[in-house]
């Protein structure tokens, strides 16, 4: 895969795990189910930027992290998913992602390319995974879809020290289209908490996944 990120991208993820930077208009949006989600608003896009903090209490950090990145996994667990599968576009790897809209919305879609580390910080393990959309990738709109150009996430996972995870999310994505007000914070204030609360659900699914592939 076309490395497109550096290792002071990976740095900032992490070290959100220990002091959340929040200076420059970051506001509190909601904290619910031990989920503390941040907003900025960006003038530029009249959208938002979203940085959420928690604790998925019943799931190692490494799977985690392993389920994540299992894309046909996610097709089982994440209702949302339409489409999603990696593969070689014109010699540059990269991930489709078609995400369902509730109706009359169109669906979206995203090409992006993404990378996994496993990082060794001061005997700390931390598994950071990024993501970022890749507009110059060669796939095709596709007729009654929207694709999504301006898409970036990053993830940033570490033991709590007991059995659970500790996860920030960084997360911007510019879905174009007039998406009306209510739909927006219903994603943020119920669909953030409710995707870990589904992710956390599937790591505990798994390994019994894995034994019947």
């Amino acid at each position: 895969m076309s490395l497109q990120f550096n290792d002071g991208d990976f740095e900032s993820a992490w070290k959100e795990l220990d002091e959340p930077q929040l200076d420059g208009g970051w506001e509190l949006f909601t904290e619910t189910m031990g989920v503390q989600i941040y907003r900025l608003y960006d003038k530029e896009t009249g959208l938002y930027e979203y940085k959420v903090f928690g604790v998925l209490s019943s799931c190692p950090a490494e799977l985690c992290a392993d389920v994540y990145m299992d894309l046909i996994y996610r097709k089982h667990w994440d209702g949302y998913v339409k489409e999603l599968y990696e593969k070689d576009f014109d010699g540059c790897a990269a991930i489709y992602w078609q995400v369902k809209y509730p109706f009359p919305l169109s669906n979206r879609d995203y090409v992006y390319v993404r990378e996994r580390r496993d990082l060794d910080v001061d005997g700390r393990r931390i598994w950071v995974i990024l993501a970022r959309s890749s507009p110059g990738t060669a796939c095709e709109e596709r007729s009654g879809v929207l694709r999504v150009k301006d898409y970036k996430q990053s993830v940033a996972l570490e033991s709590d020290a007991g059995s659970g995870t500790k996860v920030f999310m960084n997360y911007f994505d510019n879905p174009g289209g007039m998406i009306p007000t209510w739909l927006v914070n219903w994603a943020a204030k119920s669909g953030v908490p409710g995707f870990l609360t589904d992710m956390q659900k599937a790591c505990n699914n798994y390994s019994s996944y894995c034994q019947k592939k």
